[in-house]
């Protein structure tokens, strides 16, 4: 019974080493191959009648023989379990000749006919290749790549790292990597350290804080660092991203510095629009005034020429205050948008309207409208977003034909819709971005007088609160303006 069992135990332990998944091979002192398994044959391309018996230096490199000899032999003067050749790149040898990267395991095997080896084997191409291709691509990285284990020592830089701080490779590897810390952060940096360690996580390091690199020469540099931990047989390593961002502070510098300047340009044009409002229209309200005078005294004396002289010069004067006036009205869009608050949409309707009154009284327009949300902006800008819109559907109405003007609302999702339909005179479509522009005019003074700003104005307004503004139309039919504004406040 014992004996059938004990040859049972040797069928599975043979079937155990016949399909293990790793290469085994059993050593005699002699250093010959005494049994092999199918994945040996499998990496190393022999049969096993073709190994057996032979020395194993038969799957040696020539140039490894004579120490892998020596090896063996300290082996089993002082057999225990062990890798051989630890530390070192190991390498076999195929029948073709091809050498291939492998690790080999080593375990003593005491038997009645003696001390024997029994390696095992295991072919680390595709380790290696994956390892060739992490190398490859953290050597060709744009940014520095520096990994450091658990104490800081630096055991790995690549190229961009040498260029970014100024010292070769050799002067980094096995050294701290504090060394490339600033004398003023150096005390803290391996606290940073340990923490990440102790959590390690995919980030970036000093999130918040500004971070500076220091250069083989003693300059400092600012930099980003990305951490990302790796495990390695080694144990746990960060691998540690670093991008030199001296070129980016430069640039928000002169960005801050432009932007200042624009700021302190826009409060000085502001300014200057102030005073042009009033010192420019005095001047012209005079002018207007004595053309008038003139007209009223010496009425008797002038010719119908001269009348019409009098007359196109007033008008001249007059148009150009309205256009200083509105232009005013534009610069002060930006400046007023920054004061947003909760504005009820149909009271700022109902002012325009009032202001309104007398053109719809005189045009017989009809005006309906939907019930308008609250939304963040500027009560008076959004009155007279309503009142240049309506004012234009009731200016640019067809003859004989009453405006008819509908203010709608349609709730969507994360905006509000706001809609202007009239039936008026329409714009055909290769005016109907032009009209957005400032002093864009569509029609001869004389038809539809006006400065062509008010609806370059109506589109800063809705860009200010964050919307877009557009119109749709037909051609001697009407036309409809939308305008989109956030959703900041409930349905009403």
């Amino acid at each position: 019974m014992a004996s059938h069992i004990d040859k049972e135990m040797e069928t599975l332990l043979r079937t155990a080493v016949e399909y293990s998944p790793c290469g085994l091979l059993v050593i005699d002192a002699r250093s010959r191959i005494v049994l092999v398994n199918r994945e040996v044959e499998r990496i190393f391309g022999y049969t096993r009648e073709e190994l057996r018996g032979k020395s194993f230096e038969i799957l040696l490199p020539a140039s490894s023989r004579n120490y892998h000899a020596v090896l063996a032999e300290e082996f089993f003067e002082n057999p225990e379990m062990r890798a051989m050749g630890m530390g070192r790149d190991l390498r076999g040898r195929r029948k073709d000749g091809t050498e291939i990267p492998i690790e080999i395991g080593l375990n003593p095997v005491k038997t009645n006919g003696g001390l024997y080896i029994l390696s095992s084997v295991v072919d680390i191409s595709a380790r290696a290749r994956s390892e060739q291709r992490f190398r490859a691509a953290i050597e060709s990285a744009p940014s520095g790549m520096v990994m450091v284990d658990r104490s800081g020592t630096i055991v790995l830089v690549n190229r961009e790292t040498e260029r970014l701080f100024g010292y070769t490779r050799e002067e980094l590897l096995g050294k701290s990597v504090e060394m490339l810390v600033p004398e003023r952060f150096r005390s803290r940096h391996p606290e940073y350290r340990e923490e990440f360690f102790r959590n390690p996580g995919t980030r970036l390091m000093g999130a918040g804080r500004e971070l500076y690199g220091l250069r083989k020469d003693g300059v400092e540099i600012p930099v980003e660092i990305g951490l990302n931990p790796i495990e390695t047989d080694e144990g746990l390593l960060v691998l540690s991203a670093i991008v030199d961002i001296s070129s980016r502070r430069r640039a928000e510098e002169a960005l801050r510095t432009v932007a200042e300047d624009l700021k302190k340009s826009n409060q000085e044009l502001e300014q200057f629009a102030y005073i042009a409002s009033h010192d420019l229209q005095e001047p012209l309200r005079m002018i207007a005034g004595f053309l008038r005078l003139l007209e009223d005294r010496y009425k008797s004396s002038l010719d119908e020429k001269a009348r019409n002289y009098i007359e196109h010069a007033v008008d001249g004067a007059t148009r150009m205050s309205r256009l200083i006036s509105d232009l005013l009205l534009y610069s002060r869009v930006e400046r007023r948008g920054k004061q947003a608050e909760p504005v009820d949409m149909n009271s700022a309707l109902e002012l325009a309207l009032a202001n309104l009154r007398m053109s719809i009284q005189e045009s017989g327009a009809t005006v309906t409208k939907d019930k308008l949300p609250t939304i963040q902006g500027n009560p008076a800008q959004l009155v007279q977003l309503f009142q240049n819109l309506i004012g234009n559907a009731i200016k640019f109405r067809r003859k004989g034909v009453a405006p008819r003007i509908h203010i709608g609302c349609d709730p969507q999702d994360g905006r509000w819709l706001i809609s202007v339909r009239d039936n008026g005179i329409g714009i055909a479509p290769e005016y109907r971005e032009r009209i957005f522009m400032i002093f864009q005019r569509l029609h001869g003074r004389k038809d539809y007088p006006g400065t062509g700003i008010g609806l370059a104005i109506c589109k800063k307004i809705v860009e200010q609160l964050g919307g877009s503004i557009w119109v749709e139309s037909v051609f001697d039919e009407g036309s409809t303006f939308y305008c989109t504004f956030p959703k900041n406040q409930p349905a009403p």
